[in-house]
């Protein structure tokens, strides 16, 4: 009998909470519509100090998805959204969906080549972009011809919607005007009151593309439909019984899938208010949870470091909410244990991919993660709703409780393919199952360990030495803030193992300290050779540590 008939990790969910889950709204225009149908007063977004209530989300939206259809927009086709966390995002989506079409989510941090492949890949016809993006970047991308077919930009501007103008976050940013381009605001104004016509999507429609990182080739555009996201932003109501009561910071990118269903679709099913301040300044946020006391967070573990590392923090300020989760990187348990010592607060872990909408594992709300005994791992948590998760070695064959392998998941929330790449569908998806290419084992209570992907496994003199393994130990040295590890050559041992390590604020400790406490802690054939010390980690403006430029 395969280890995972049966679902042996249903028995850690708490009572009251089902296996399965039925999807209330087939599409997320449906579900949006709901809202606006049953709350059209709810405060949909705070933006610093503005308001946008669910009406006038859709109001909003109703007049740009006019204008796009008047300047050509036909079902089916794709509107890029270039913008910051702004207010923007939220409108420029549904307006997308209510076009007929879908949105590409675009990292504001691409530039010029990146943005170029992805308007080119997803073939968008419109644009909607921040005004200086518009500016410094798009204007020529638009303008170049290699494979964009852009004919409609709209810009707008990160103080549209408010008034503070904080200069921590919006510095010396001036609304501008560009020739060829029109302006949200205006757009909205002269449109308002009309409602567009285009036919409504349907439960398998894309409803997103949003692009995988490309640390394997070519970024791919994961084909996010309308029924895995409606999936999995009622996943997180219910795993966590949010209710109209709660409200969400937004402190994961909007364009990347975490902050696109544990954020936007989240707070557009409840419906309830949504926080945003443009880009993620940790003073700026911490005002933003004293001035707005927010319920509910999903953010990656570095920006709950950087908000435990302000100075003067205090458990008052994060008193507010009722939970926090973190996804999109591994945890390490002594990050956990710091942060509830200083806030009050425990961190509950979810783990997904783009692939997945977010999340395929969460811990239960109200329990504590295990730690694996043997490697030192926090446990990601369990399969949410509707999901069956297997661990497959090398051959693709199931692997029994406590080997490890490949995490391959199955569930409403796992995209059909990538845009125009069957090749790479066929792959990664071969029947519908997710090769996650996230290497971890199952335990015998039906708990999941992400070990680490495959490609920054260590081989050293023939050892297998997993990065999060040692940055888990090196976590757990009061003086280290932040850890990440990688493999290095070795003429003797073919490679072995090095770390990369931030300080935090006013601690000292020596490279050799810290080897000495990484070998008292593992065996010999894992403990880092080599210690440098950075500033700053690199990180994807989703906060993920990013291992690959530390090794180029």
């Amino acid at each position: 009998m395969s280890a995972y008939t049966g679902r042996p990790w249903l028995a850690r969910y708490p009572d009251g909470l089902p296996a399965d889950i039925h999807t209330e709204y087939p599409t997320m225009l449906e579900m949006f519509t709901a809202s606006v149908a049953r709350a059209p007063e709810t405060e949909a977004i705070r933006y610093f100090d503005g308001v946008l209530t669910v009406a006038d989300i859709d109001v909003a939206s109703d007049a740009l998805a006019v204008s796009l259809i008047d300047s050509g927009f036909a079902p089916g086709d794709r509107l890029g959204i270039y913008v910051q966390n702004n207010p923007a995002f939220v409108v420029g989506l549904v307006a997308a969906w209510k076009a007929g079409g879908a949105a590409v989510a675009i990292n504001p941090m691409n530039k010029a080549r990146e943005l170029t492949y992805l308007l080119s890949d997803s073939g968008a016809t419109a644009l909607l972009c921040l005004d200086d993006l518009y500016d410094t970047v798009a204007r020529d991308v638009v303008a170049s011809g290699e494979g964009v077919v852009v004919s409609t930009v709209i810009t707008c501007s990160p103080r549209d919607w408010q008034t503070r103008n904080d200069s921590r976050v919006l510095g010396d940013v001036v609304k501008a005007r560009h020739e060829g381009t029109a302006d949200l605001m205006e757009l909205i104004e002269h449109n308002r009151g009309r409602t567009p016509e285009a036919p409504a999507p349907k439960t398998d429609d894309v409803a997103v593309l949003t692009y995988t990182s490309g640390t394997t080739g070519v970024p791919k555009g994961a084909m996010n439909t309308h029924a895995n996201m409606s999936f999995n932003s009622q996943t997180y109501r219910d795993w966590m019984g949010l209710t109209t009561e709660d409200s969400v910071l937004g402190v994961a990118p909007l364009f990347h899938i975490t902050g696109l269903i544990g954020h936007v679709g989240l707070a557009l099913l409840l419906p309830c208010p949504l926080v945003l301040a443009h880009r993620f300044h940790p003073d700026a946020v911490l005002d933003a949870i004293k001035e707005h006391r927010p319920t509910f967070t999903i953010g990656a573990i570095t920006v709950f470091i950087s908000l435990a590392g302000i100075d003067g923090v205090s458990k008052e300020d994060f008193s507010s909410f009722r939970m926090i989760y973190s996804g999109g990187a591994a945890i390490a348990p002594a990050v956990t244990d710091r942060f509830e010592a200083q806030t009050g607060l425990y961190i509950h872990n979810f783990y997904g991919l783009t692939e997945t909408n977010s999340p395929s594992h969460g811990v239960p709300l109200g329990a504590k993660a295990p730690v694996d005994p043997n490697s030192g791992a926090l446990s990601v948590g369990v399969p949410v709703f509707n999901t069956v998760v297997r661990i497959l070695g090398e051959d693709g064959e199931e692997m029994p409780v406590g080997e490890i392998g490949e995490i391959a998941t199955s569930g409403p929330q796992v995209v059909p393919g990538y845009w125009n790449k069957p090749e790479a569908t066929e792959a990664s998806l071969p029947g519908g199952e997710l090769r996650t290419g996230d290497v971890g084992f199952m335990d015998a209570d039906g708990w999941f360990y992400l070990v680490d992907r495959k490609k920054d496994m260590i081989n050293a003199a023939g050892y297998k030495v997993w990065p999060r393994e040692v940055e888990d130990v090196l976590y757990g040295h009061p003086a280290v803030r932040e850890a990440a590890v990688i493999g290095i050559p070795d003429e003797r041992r073919g490679e072995t193992v090095k770390a990369f390590v931030s300080l935090r604020p006013g601690e000292s400790v020596t490279a050799e300290e810290l080897i000495a406490y990484c070998k008292s802690n593992m065996a010999d054939y894992k403990y880092p050779r080599f210690v440098e010390f950075i500033d700053e980690l690199p990180k994807t403006p989703t906060g993920k540590i990013l291992r690959r430029e530390l090794r180029d």
